[in-house]
């Protein structure tokens, strides 16, 4: 791993999700073969592959400090190229103190995670009333999600951390993106730990070697998203759990 401690000039960025993005890092630890944020390399000159390598972006506490006061209020998303609460992040704490800063003034916030290590942060997150927690579970078959996410936090760690926090109080979310083979599973394990559902299919073509290695082309294809997706959606719905299809 490929570890740079950089500089950033802004950290703040317009998105098309939500009002702003923050990202404390560039690149993520996890390495998700199928993530949409490996397009950032064309833009770094990054030489190492998706996962080998982050810039910490140290000064972005002070940089959120002065940006924050110049700034329209809006609902933050932690991180939309990275995962905010990656190994490292435990290092440098760069998510805890931007979140400190949005909190004191009283900016929603949506973080966006697979690691329980969001958990160290429960305190913090418990005195703002805008906060909520969005957790990335494409499956609930841990063999799959080794397969995709071979370095990502388990399956049964992640469904732990929202059950925490959905009984701490905290407004919590899973994002099922991209629906893996094993994600109807989920919907007997989300049950009394998130809020909402979001679904969302494959929308790149990194992880098609994937498929291919393991001969499961077929969960790559229109007719599973569409047919696999509806069909959870409808089981979310029947447990009372509100549940938006993106495609």
């Amino acid at each position: 791993m490929k570890i740079k401690e950089i500089l950033s000039k802004n950290i703040l960025s317009r998105s098309k999700v939500f009002d702003y993005t923050l990202n404390p890092f560039i690149g993520c630890e996890h390495g998700c073969c199928y993530c949409y944020a490996r397009f950032i390399k064309r833009f770094t000159g990054h030489d190492e592959d998706w996962g080998e390598f982050i810039d910490v972006k140290i000064n972005a506490p002070e940089l959120l400090s002065r940006e924050i006061k110049r700034k329209r209020p809006g609902r933050v998303w932690i991180s939309g190229i990275c995962d905010p609460y990656q190994p490292i992040e435990e290092r440098y704490e760069l998510t805890r103190k931007c979140l400190e800063i949005l909190i004191e003034n009283d900016w929603p916030v949506t973080i966006q995670t697979k690691s329980p290590l969001v958990l160290r942060d429960l305190g913090l997150l418990k005195r703002s009333r805008k906060i909520e927690v969005c957790f990335t579970i494409t499956t609930a078959d841990e063999k799959i999600k080794k397969l995709f996410e071979f370095r990502a936090p388990s399956i049964e760690g992640r469904l732990n951390a929202l059950a925490r926090l959905y009984s701490e109080g905290i407004r919590t979310q899973a994002m099922i993106a991209p629906v893996l083979p094993g994600a109807e599973g989920l919907v007997r394990e989300l049950k009394g730990k998130v809020g909402y559902v979001i679904i969302d299919r494959m929308n790149y073509h990194y992880a098609d070697w994937v498929y291919r290695r393991y001969k499961i082309e077929w969960a790559r294809k229109e007719e599973f998203f569409i047919q696999r997706g509806r069909a959870i959606k409808r089981l979310f719905e029947k447990k009372k759990i509100p549940c938006q299809l993106l495609f």
